[in-house]
């Protein structure tokens, strides 16, 4: 069984996990009170802790795992718990008894996290919803071009967040997969010692099993979210058609073709242009723009191709919202950081409200990151903290450019580049130190070693034609 297989498997018990340790918590607590309310629904959801019936407990399943009904008895389980809390109907995976699933290794998950004691390494919910996180990106590694669908790298999430800080407010992902931006946001909020209940989080997402991978991660971290009644396309059955977010964050589908932009010719959202059919990067970036509120704030991610395309009518809608004053900062980022492809990609920051009007903060942040693995690249705490930190300075009117990394630009100057808006076009060529040495004399240093060079090319060139002679080959 292959990873995408094997993924709704792990992470199903490590919700199931979290969610009957949390009970039983409490579970013990009422016991200890001794008042006989210990399987009352009421005492658990008062305080956000979904109800596990007696059969779903963890301490079932785990006298259950070397058994060969152990699918059976985590599948009832499941349904179980969606019968007793209707925020998670239809969400539960429930496939553990399928003859093609090993039982034996399924006991070995199931004991694997019987035996590990979360508490006492720190908060439960952190470890696990670690652990959540984990998974995710140990399964993205694993399946290539399909976790694209879920999974969007921690250090470009962690980049949209810290640059937007969405402290408190609405906060949407037309496009969430497993909930990843979400996650981010509420970290954000609690690092900076601020209230998880001051953000309102909106989102969807049109694949079944991410749209339920997303829903888990959210209740592990207790982020209270709406992601619609059930997975469904954006584009056309917009779950939030009505909502002005204070903050959005998506990174979408890289160039989506076919995505029906036949049947949504005249749709309120294409204020700046009809998308083109081939191409859905900017139909994602207008309903974004459709669904931002007066003083609302977006970063996503999109294919560097957007920057400067000029196909479908693409080059027309990115001039239009340039005039409208609503590009803040582009970022061009560097590339290999996602699983999924090698397509080079920059981050889009708009502004309903900008604080600089009329300018624009280019970043090209290409070189920086650091290889972890032979294929994959991640930004550190300390480049995102670079990265935020001058946009910080741009928005407060205090940044001095940076040749060959950052550069602000007017209206008029973009105006000026026909509208394009790769930040190589403004930020110029990183400026190199003076070594000190004459040029004359540099010259002169460098002929002479490539003089050297020469000749001893000649020498192994004359070699090489003497050894094939030597076994009958003229060259």
């Amino acid at each position: 069984m292959d990873a995408s297989e094997y993924k709704s498997v792990v992470l199903g018990l490590i919700f199931l996990k979290y969610i009957s340790d949390r009970f039983d918590e409490k579970y013990q607590a009422l016991v200890a009170e001794g008042d006989g309310f210990e399987e009352d629904v009421d005492e658990y959801t008062s305080e956000g802790i979904f109800f596990v019936p007696a059969n779903a407990r963890w301490s079932v399943i785990s006298v259950a795992a070397h058994t060969p009904e152990i699918g059976t008895v985590i599948d009832d389980a499941m349904r179980s718990i969606e019968k007793e809390n209707k925020r998670l109907k239809d969400i539960l995976p429930k496939n553990f008894a399928r003859p093609e699933l090993d039982k034996r290794r399924l006991g070995e998950v199931v004991d694997l996290f019987t035996n590990i004691q979360m508490i006492e390494h720190g908060s439960e919910r952190d470890i696990l919803g670690n652990t959540y996180q984990y998974c995710l990106r140990k399964f993205a590694e694993n399946e290539g071009k399909l976790a694209g669908e879920f999974f969007t790298p921690e250090c470009v999430v962690k980049t949209l967040v810290e640059v937007l800080q969405p402290f408190n407010g609405r906060v949407y992902d037309p496009c969430c997969g497993s909930g990843g931006m979400f996650v981010q946001s509420a970290k954000f909020v609690e690092n900076h010692a601020g209230n998880i209940n001051d953000i309102s989080v909106y989102g969807q997402d049109s694949n079944p099993t991410t749209w339920k991978m997303a829903q888990m991660n959210l209740a592990i971290r207790g982020i209270d979210a709406d992601l619609g009644k059930y997975n469904a396309d954006t584009f056309f059955n917009d779950y939030h058609p009505t909502l002005r977010a204070d903050y959005i964050m998506a990174n979408p589908p890289f160039n989506l073709s076919n995505w029906g932009a036949d049947k949504l010719t005249d749709d309120v959202r294409w204020q700046y242009g009809m998308p083109p059919a081939g191409n859905a990067n900017f139909a994602w970036l207008q309903h974004m723009i459709y669904h931002l509120a007066p003083n609302g704030r977006m970063g996503m991610v999109l294919a560097n191709g957007s920057l400067s395309s000029q196909s479908g009518g693409e080059g027309d809608i990115r001039k239009n919202i340039i005039e409208a004053d609503l590009v803040d900062c582009i970022i061009a980022m560097p590339s290999q950081l996602f699983y999924t492809t090698q397509i080079p990609v920059s981050l889009w920051f708009l502004s309903r409200n900008k604080k600089q009007k009329g300018k624009t903060l280019f970043i090209d942040a290409r070189k920086m990151g650091t290889m972890v693995t032979r294929k994959l690249r991640e930004l550190s705490d300390e480049d995102i903290r670079k990265i935020a930190n001058t946009y910080n300075a741009f928005a407060a009117g205090t940044l001095e450019d940076v040749k060959g990394f950052c550069a602000v630009a007017t209206t008029a100057e973009i105006k000026g580049q026909d509208y394009i808006l790769t930040p190589g076009r403004y930020v110029g060529i990183e400026e190199q130190e003076d070594d000190g040495e004459p040029f004359e004399e540099k010259m002169a240093r460098l002929t002479g070693e490539l003089s050297e060079l020469f000749q001893k090319s000649h020498q192994l060139e004359e070699q090489i034609r003497d050894r094939l002679g030597a076994i009958g080959y003229e060259v």
